[in-house]
């Protein structure tokens, strides 16, 4: 593993890049022996920053669960980030463009636990009893990371490359829908770009849940009640600029949107 000064080094480098809105060169360019170990490494000593500076952690996402995710990132398993109470908007919201870098947007299914989920061998009924509801959301993603050639070594230090994410919509019991065909219309001012059916996530969204559950049981973590899990984009990322209105439909589950200012 790297020294525990370099991971420092890097945690740095990637609070700059936040800061300041840019990127840093690829770590595996940089560190071409840097293991899965060390990016959560650099990633857990983000995640201890922004708890010590009194951000609250409310949740989890998982990404590159399904295979058009993957082929646009030519990245071949899942992973995952933390997300915190300040990057989670409403419905409508406006939001300002400016605050991420490289801004795109994915569409996913939220699920919201009503207990806990914890590995070692959780499966998708695990995550079906311990979900309170699932509800429309998206994604937005900012990389701080350079994104060419990047790894997923790279994109486990970057947070997953989470800058925030937006839900609304209905919430619905997951017993209540068979969720592998939930399907979505992504707009962009007023134009469809990507749609897609939640199957494509792992052939079922809750098998990313399960699959981040088991994960976290190797890092001495769990899933608590009450914390959101975005499940992973069951479309390609969609690039977005200033001044564009995004709206997803999701049937009757309802739509969800924002305005990037």
């Amino acid at each position: 593993m790297l020294p525990p000064n370099t991971i420092t080094d890097i945690a740095d480098q990637l609070e700059e890049a936040e800061r300041t809105r840019t990127m840093i060169p690829r770590l595996t360019a940089r560190y071409p022996k840097m293991t899965f170990e060390d990016s959560y490494a650099v990633q857990n000593e983000w995640r201890r920053r922004k708890v010590e500076s009194g951000r609250r952690l409310v949740g989890r996402k998982i990404g590159l669960t399904s295979k058009v995710m993957q082929v646009a990132t030519g990245i071949t398993e899942p992973d995952y980030g933390a997300i915190f109470d300040d990057q989670v908007f409403d419905n409508g919201s406006v939001i300002e463009h400016g605050r991420f870098s490289n801004v795109r947007i994915e569409v996913e299914l939220a699920f919201v636990l009503g207990s806990p989920l914890a590995g070692p061998r959780a499966t998708i009924f695990d995550v079906l009893k311990a979900t309170e509801y699932v509800v429309p959301a998206l994604e937005i993603l900012s990389s701080r990371i350079e994104m060419e050639g990047r790894t997923i070594v790279d994109t486990i230090s970057d947070n997953a490359a989470l800058g925030a994410m937006v839900y609304g919509g209905n919430p619905t019991d997951p017993a209540a829908v068979d969720m592998r065909w939930i399907s979505a219309l992504l707009y962009r001012n007023e134009t469809i770009e990507e749609s897609g059916v939640a199957a494509a996530v792992l052939n079922h969204p809750a098998t990313g849940v399960a699959w981040l559950a088991n994960k976290l049981f190797q890092h001495g973590d769990r899933l608590e009640a009450g914390e959101i899990v975005l499940a992973g984009s069951f479309t390609r990322p969609m690039w977005v600029h200033k001044g564009d209105s995004v709206l997803a439909e999701y049937g009757t589950m309802g739509t969800i949107s924002c305005r990037f200012d």
